[in-house]
Parts: structure tokens; sequence; C-alpha cells
């Protein structure tokens, strides 16, 4: 399976992933234009594009990619808070999967503050991979198996937090909405424990705070608990 990081971080995320048969764009929260030049001006190759959430930095490029012919796969509550409209936009459901291509997905419900949010499960009928695709949530509730890839938000540690808070780079009153929104570094290790980890290769680290995070020590703490390649994006 390859995967490329367009964009992660607060501002924007776009990530491609492709089995040789099928490509999909991970949100779109770039501007039309650079995915356009990411792609070599080869948006048609994209087979679909999954939205996570109606954020901005996630959802930016829906529009203008379905009126340049992608489809795009969310949630209603992404749509109607959107506003996408167009034969192009199709609704899904947490826990009902649906196929693009080589690609079988699953979306699942997460824990964010935006209309019906999703994570992704995608499994690849050509090759046998599957790929955690989640971002923007505190929790996730579910167990997953055979996993191979995974794409997870891993935004802020505790640690990091406070520090940000005395030096006053975060107001106090922010830190609520933060620590119900957005994966910390410990909540990921214990998500990670509580799931089959026998075959996972890769593991990117997604959305980290530019304040609330320290890249080598979340590298170094998430390869020391799995033995993985761990790529911070």
């Amino acid at each position: 399976m390859e995967i490329k990081v367009f964009a992660s971080g607060s501002s924007s995320n776009a990530y491609i992933v492709s089995d040789e048969k099928t490509t999909l764009l991970l949100d779109a929260g770039i501007p039309l234009r650079e995915i356009q030049i990411a792609c070599g001006f080869k948006v048609r190759l994209i087979d679909g594009c999954l939205i996570s959430h109606a954020h901005k930095d996630h959802s930016k490029a829906a529009d203008g990619l379905a009126r340049l012919g992608v489809d795009i796969y969310t949630s209603q509550g992404t749509i109607d808070a959107c506003r996408l409209t167009g034969h192009r936009i199709n609704a899904v459901k947490a826990l009902q999967a649906f196929t693009i291509g080589t690609f079988k997905v699953l979306p699942f419900d997460v824990q964010h503050d935006a209309p019906e949010p999703l994570g992704f499960l995608i499994e690849s009928t050509a090759t046998g991979e599957r790929l955690l695709y989640f971002t923007d949530t505190y929790y996730i509730k579910y167990r997953f198996t055979g996993l191979t890839h995974i794409m997870a938000e891993c935004n802020y540690s505790k640690e990091a937090l406070l520090r940000s808070i005395e030096a006053g780079y975060v107001p106090i009153e922010l830190v609520p909405r933060l620590v119900k929104s957005h994966m910390s570094l410990e909540h990921f290790l214990e998500m990670l424990k509580a799931n089959d980890l026998k075959e996972v290769r890769q593991i990117y680290l997604l959305h980290l705070s530019d304040n609330n995070s320290d890249e080598e020590k979340f590298r170094e703490e998430v390869q020391k608990a799995t033995g993985a390649e761990v790529y911070v994006c």
C-alpha cells in the first residue's frame, strides 16, 4: 500500500492511499489547486475521496473535487454542514461498508465537535492490506484486527500541553475543548494496546499540534510500543 502525505496538521489535511489498482484521497483540507499540483494535474485518477468531517482543514476542497468529477464519500452530517450537492456526493453511514474499486471501506463513528464525524477502516482486496484511518477524535471505542497500516491523529501530550499552558500559548479556557476533541499521545498508546498489532508494518502520526507535541518523543514512544515503522507527518 502506498501512502502519500499532501498536508497534515491543524490548518490542513490531505492524504493519498493507493494499492496500485485504486487510489483514494483521505480528506481534502487544502485548496483544490494544491491537490491538482500534488496529483500532477491528474485528479481524474482519484477513484474516490473520503471526508472525515466538516471542519475546513479536512473538507475545504470537497466541493471543487466533486465538480471535477471525483466521487465524495462522507456522512450526511458532513454533507449538510458543508452544503455539498450533486450526483458525486455520496452519503455513507457508520458501520455500513461500501466498495470503491479494490478497496472495501467501513466507516465508523468517532468523537469530535462536528456533525457526524467518521473514521475509516480500508481493506484492499488486491493486496489484503488493512488501513485504519482516523483523525480529530479523543477516543476510539472499536477494536480492529488484521491491521497492516495505521494513520492516526496524535495531537498532543499531557506534558507538552501543560508546558504550553504555563507559557501562555494555550488559553486555559480552550483546554476542555482540546481534550474532548483530539487524540493525545497517552490515549493513542492505550488504543494501540487494545488492538491487534501483529501485522502492523507502518504507523503514520497525523495532525500534531504545533505547540503541544514533541515529534521525536511521539515517534519513539509509538515505535517502542509497537515495533512498527513510525512516521510523523
